[in-house]
């Protein structure tokens, strides 16, 4: 009884905020576009193993809702088009690799489409030695963070998709199961058998990424020159990896400091995160995107008011009402485990509306493309800014767009 009266309490001081009327329902999961698409288009997989269940899940109803979902409606970057990350668990690669084609348009102008595979290719590789260095204690899957991508560029460099497809000949999508399976057990036997030699453990684990994704390049040419990748990125891309910042908001750490994002996927337990009060993590992500800088964004994508069908995230009035979002609030679900480190994006538009802020964000994923017929633009979401403020955990920025944070950070 003194649950549902403070329930009731808290609605009722909700009356202004943004979705007051929200309601609840039960959608039935239906298989979209990876079911449909993704993985008919995949040669090894055996339909016959797969039998997709239909089930309900709760979630916001849409219904009679007016969302901002025309990309018309956004002021956006320069961004390149929608590419699908098919059947793998490379988000992380897909969002920051995009985020830095339009970095490479922001300095200098120059229209480029990135391998995203390329910078893969070289992180399993990372995470053989990692795991050799330290016995096989550590994370291991497809997973990782936005800041990987930077930290590969600066000890491999990068090339152009069209050098490093990190698919065979007639491929439809990326798909690394199988591979990611082997890779895994082989790793496992190192443990087992106690083989901690580093040269044949990251030799072995290159031959099984050979296979399945190809030799990546040691040169490309590139205007009727052959360079390396450090020599593509540093003199063709005009990319310096140390200008680019990690922020997060997390009261479990001290603000103000560089420290480490614990979850999995940080597999190399990087503490390069700058950890800034809320208001102030909000302010940044917002005056980047205004001042004409992408942003690569990662968090929680399983909430009530993630909706691919209508393509929005929103914080649903029967969840916490808009006025309630601080950090307390923040930092109860991510240490409850209800906030969780499922994707990554990269944010590329916003639009204000009715005094809040909706960001537009491109999405290698297959869920941004089970919106239908009435779809204006395939792999995009529309986030409202206290989904953002709730769900998304960190992000990955210029420092110029952050001077007032970096110049504060001990």
């Amino acid at each position: 009884m003194t649950k549902l009266f403070i329930s009731t309490g808290i609605l009722l001081l909700s009356g202004l905020s943004f979705g007051q009327d929200d309601k609840a329902t039960f959608k039935e999961y239906k298989p979209g576009y990876y079911q449909n698409t993704i993985l008919k288009g995949i040669t090894e997989y055996d339909q016959k193993n797969e039998s997709p269940k239909t089930y309900k899940r709760l979630k916001i109803d849409t219904k009679g809702k007016d969302y901002p979902t025309d990309p018309d409606l956004y002021k956006t970057i320069w961004h390149t088009g929608v590419i699908s990350q098919g059947n793998t668990g490379t988000c992380w690669c897909f969002s920051t690799t995009s985020f830095f084609e339009s970095e490479v348009k922001r300095i200098s102008g120059k229209e480029v489409q990135l391998s995203e595979m390329y910078t893969v290719y070289w992180e399993y590789v990372e995470r053989a030695k990692y795991f050799v260095a330290h016995r096989g204690d550590m994370n291991l899957g497809e997973g990782s963070e936005t800041n990987a991508v930077a930290k590969i560029m600066n000890a491999y460099g990068a090339v152009p998709r069209t050098s490093y497809t990190g698919m065979k000949a007639g491929q439809k999508f990326h798909t690394h199961a199988v591979m990611f399976d082997e890779i895994e057990a082989y790793l496992a036997s190192v443990k087992t058998q106690n083989a901690w030699n580093e040269e044949e453990v990251v030799k072995t684990v290159k031959s099984i990424l050979d296979f399945h994704m190809g030799t990546p390049p040691e040169k490309v040419k590139v205007d009727g020159k052959s360079m390396s990748p450090k020599q593509y990125l540093k003199d063709h891309l005009k990319i310096t990896p140390s200008d680019y910042v990690n922020l997060m908001s997390l009261m479990e750490k001290p603000y103000w400091t560089k420290t480490e994002y614990d979850v999995p996927d940080n597999w190399w337990n990087s503490e390069d995160y700058m950890n800034v009060p809320l208001d102030d993590y909000m302010r940044a992500i917002k005056k980047a995107i205004k001042d004409g800088y992408g942003v690569s964004i990662g968090g929680d994508v399983s909430e009530a008011g993630f909706e691919s069908e209508a393509q929005i995230a929103v914080v649903p009035s029967f969840d916490i009402p808009s006025e309630n979002i601080d950090e307390s609030a923040r930092q109860f679900r991510f240490s409850n485990e209800t906030t969780t480190d499922d994707h990554a994006m990269h944010m590329v538009g916003y639009y204000e509306k009715d005094g809040k802020t909706w960001f537009l964000i491109k999405d290698s994923g297959s869920g941004s493309r089970n919106c239908g017929e009435k779809c204006k633009q395939f792999g995009y979401y529309f986030f409202h800014e206290d989904y953002v403020k709730l769900k998304m955990m960190t992000v990955t920025l210029h420092k110029d767009s952050v001077k007032d944070i970096t110049k504060k950070i001990n």
